[in-house]
């Protein structure tokens, strides 16, 4: 089907960078440089200088850099690692193929991890919190570092949908012993098929998932210290990030005007929540325009008939997938979210035309409603959490 408004493009996408993105590509390959050489090491270096941090280590997808950073961290069989119920499930995933035990914990109404629910979960056998950075707004870290250090638990973040997003400041990837980002193409900084890093300012931490990604390989002694993977961010997909990193803090300025434009002409909707949330000391990056409402899924089909493309993060809690054998954390807040969420048209591509489209017809939807189930949607969207 096509849109008359996208929920990404990746075709203007690679219009807009074709000259730089052909210039890199076509440098890169007559070289013959494919596999560890100096365009990884270059986007290695520069992403650690943008997100704040010593080291940075380049793998095969965001759920490597998860999976490695655990095993960096000593976590193993017999140990529990605390992580939020709402997110995508190779956060949970890692933690599983680490041999530990994943404890899922409620969320707040910005997405985030709850700090309350976090330290309720806190067991003699907790060994790590992966707090996740959703839509692009960092977690209260004042909050999960405190709870960390008191019981002397490692910090991984997930920061895999919040590249540029700060907090107090201080850039998501940064505060915890490990920062694990995920180059999906449809992700704010996005290569040409799976990618991902590791940001850390631990040598020994850079030192083992630098091994672990390329089969336990010390490419300059050739000594094996591990049984390793096969995980190795490619040198060709380095390149094309390294180019893309350069133009980020433009394409952030960008969603958040976008975000700024769905604001303004979404407000006063009682039966749709909005993804802007309080607190100053937040730089919210917006890689998702996230709506709540109670009608979801008819919204959802009107505007596939407007022509508006969405998507739904995720349409049922993870532990209902019964081949994750994960057992039911009990999570009501997440179980509503999964039955409300919305996310918009968002992308460094989305034009304010576009979003004008969008809210036109949210606004017709909600007008065409009867009376009372608008009043039925709003008191449920407002009740308990």
């Amino acid at each position: 089907m096509s849109y008359r408004v996208p929920f990404v493009d990746p075709r203007e996408h690679y219009r807009r960078l074709k000259k730089e993105i052909d210039s890199v590509l076509t440098d890169t390959l007559s070289r013959g440089d494919l596999v560890l050489r100096s365009q990884l090491r270059e986007f290695e270096q520069n992403l650690a200088n943008f997100v704040g941090t010593k080291h940075a280590v380049g793998v095969g997808s965001g759920y490597h850099a998860l999976h490695f950073s655990l095993l960096a961290a000593g976590i193993g069989a017999g140990d529990e690692v605390i992580t939020v119920g709402h997110t995508f499930v190779a956060t949970v995933s890692a933690i599983v193929h680490a041999g530990a035990r994943p404890v899922l914990v409620e969320v707040g109404s910005d997405f985030n991890m709850n700090p309350a629910a976090l330290e309720a979960a806190i067991t003699s056998r907790t060994k790590a919190i992966l707090p996740v950075h959703l839509n692009g707004r960092v977690c209260p870290m004042d909050s999960i570092q405190r709870i960390a250090e008191k019981h002397n638990l490692a910090i991984i973040e997930d920061a895999a949908q919040a590249l540029g997003a700060t907090y107090r400041g201080k850039k998501a990837g940064s505060f915890g012993l490990a920062g694990c980002f995920s180059f999906y193409p449809f992700k704010a900084l996005g290569g040409l098929g799976d990618g991902g890093a590791l940001t850390t300012d631990d040598p020994q931490v850079a030192r083992i998932v630098t091994l672990l990604r390329y089969n336990g390989e010390d490419r300059q002694t050739g000594e094996y210290h591990y049984h390793g993977y096969t995980a190795l961010l490619d040198n060709v997909q380095a390149a094309v990030l390294d180019v893309k990193l350069r133009h980020l803090p433009d394409w952030i300025e960008h969603r958040r005007q976008i975000a700024e434009l769905y604001r303004k002409g979404l407000e006063g909707i009682e039966q749709l929540s909005l993804p802007h949330f309080q607190g100053t000391e937040y730089f919210d990056s917006f890689q998702n325009y996230v709506v709540r409402t109670t009608q979801r899924d008819a919204l959802r089909e009107f505007l596939k008939s407007s022509g508006v493309e969405t998507l739904v993060h995720w349409p049922k809690p993870m532990w209902e997938h019964k081949g994750l054998a994960l057992q039911d954390p009990g999570l009501s807040e997440t179980q509503r979210i999964c039955k409300e969420v919305l996310s918009l048209p968002m992308s460094a591509e989305t034009a304010p035309e576009q979003v004008a489209i969008v809210v036109e017809s949210i606004r017709e939807f909600f007008e065409r409603q009867p009376a009372s189930v608008l009043r039925t949607a709003a008191l449920n969207l407002s009740g308990p959490r």
